[in-house]
């Protein structure tokens, strides 16, 4: 058995460890409001409740994983579909205001408190709604998952809309993060509607992104550019965030694997290590949350932070990127980010991941969810990694 065999096998059984012993516990246990229906995400270190608001996107997160795990390991896991439901009556009483749009956020009764000006918001609901429609085969849920796609649709030049504090004229920067966002929707929902209008968002978001954000010859990935190629020395134009990068990376490898086409997967393959050689901290480990594509100071103070979901997007993106090269170096860097990962951020005594460490790697804060942390990336990645791993070794043997 070679090396790389060995670490997967080992990694292999700590995922599904982490996955069905601590994540699923841990959430399926503090957070559910039995009471006013949906999730409390504020969660300390042990669970406890620490604020009792709640924001739609981590709302619609949850019901998706909900969702997800029952569809993807089936009866044994049938008992989250109640707490699926938990989260769906919930979204579907409170979430929307009268246009249709999801609020950032309610209180824990489902009163109002922020105004729909975040699109992600909708775009989280969209794939919720289309999970738990194939969980419950009940296609009036897949249905509205769709009728929230068209409104995203109408609303994607102008997201923000009257709440933007942009001049409308001023330095507009694509960034890709809702270009990446639009092609998960799309590789989510074409799982359940056959409507080709998925592939043709897919191929158009991934030349957007491929065309205007990779700089091959500087080996750079940018967070955010000007379409019309100009450039402004701005803080702004030459952002760059890691973690961000290796979850765009991985979407587009999957519809590339998809599509047998193997120029994007070594474009992506060699992205993927600009941006680990770059963003990797070389004095105290893991990977910084921004930079500065020039090395200036960025416009954000926790730019030096290592943050839980920027590392389990990287490990993903490495192991699949992997998979698909068999090159070498990708996996010493899966191994190396994985191995720094669980030895800093895994909570053994609690279950779950913390989200927040120092630049040395020790704990900035206690939480385990919040406003911006909760069920999503860690137990997406490790089902991804798991069903990566059993296909790479179904392969060896």
């Amino acid at each position: 058995m070679n090396y790389e065999i060995k670490v997967l096998n080992e990694n292999l059984i700590q995922y599904k460890e982490c996955l069905f012993n601590s994540v699923i516990p841990f959430w399926s246990t503090y957070s559910l409001d039995k009471e006013n229906g949906g999730y409390y995400t504020c969660l300390d270190s042990k669970g406890e409740v620490y604020d009792t608001d709640k924001f739609t996107w981590m709302q619609a997160r949850e019901v998706w994983c909900f969702s997800h795990i029952y569809n993807r390991y089936g009866k044994e896991y049938e008992y989250l579909l109640d707490a699926a439901k938990l989260g769906v009556e919930f979204l579907l009483k409170y979430s929307r205001n009268e246009n249709g749009d999801f609020y950032f956020a309610v209180d824990n009764t489902g009163k109002p408190l922020i105004a729909p000006y975040n699109i992600y918001s909708d775009c989280f609901a969209c794939i919720a709604f289309a999970e738990y429609s194939y969980a419950i085969k009940d296609k009036k849920y897949l249905d509205l998952a769709k009728e929230i796609y068209q409104n995203i649709q109408k609303r994607k030049d102008n997201p923000k809309g009257k709440y933007s504090k942009q001049e409308p004229h001023e330095r507009k920067f694509h960034a890709f993060g809702f270009s990446m966002i639009q092609i998960n929707l799309a590789q989510i929902l074409k799982r359940f509607d056959d409507n080709p209008m998925y592939d043709e968002m897919i191929k158009n978001e991934t030349k957007l992104i491929v065309d205007n954000h990779f700089d091959i010859e500087n080996e750079i990935i940018y967070e955010r550019v000007s379409l019309d190629k100009r450039t402004f020395f701005c803080m702004e134009n030459r952002l760059l965030c890691p973690g961000h990068t290796c979850e765009l990376i991985w979407f587009l490898a999957k519809s590339a694997e998809a599509n047998n086409d193997d120029n994007l997967i070594n474009l992506l393959a060699k992205g993927l290590l600009w941006t680990l050689k770059r963003g990797w901290d070389n004095k105290y480990g893991g990977l910084y949350y921004y930079q500065d594509s020039m090395g200036y100071p960025t416009e954000k103070v926790e730019s030096n932070m290592k943050l839980w979901w920027v590392h389990a997007e990287a490990l993903y993106a490495t192991l699949y990127l992997y998979s698909l090269t068999n090159d070498k170096e990708l996996f010493c860097w899966y191994e190396k980010i994985h191995n720094w990962s669980f030895a800093h951020f895994n909570d053994e005594e609690y279950g779950e991941w913390y989200g927040y460490l120092e630049r040395d790697g020790s704990l900035a804060k206690t939480l385990k969810g919040g406003k911006w942390k909760g069920m999503f990336h860690l137990p997406r990645v490790l089902m991804e990694s798991i069903s990566t791993i059993e296909e790479i070794l179904s392969k060896e043997f």
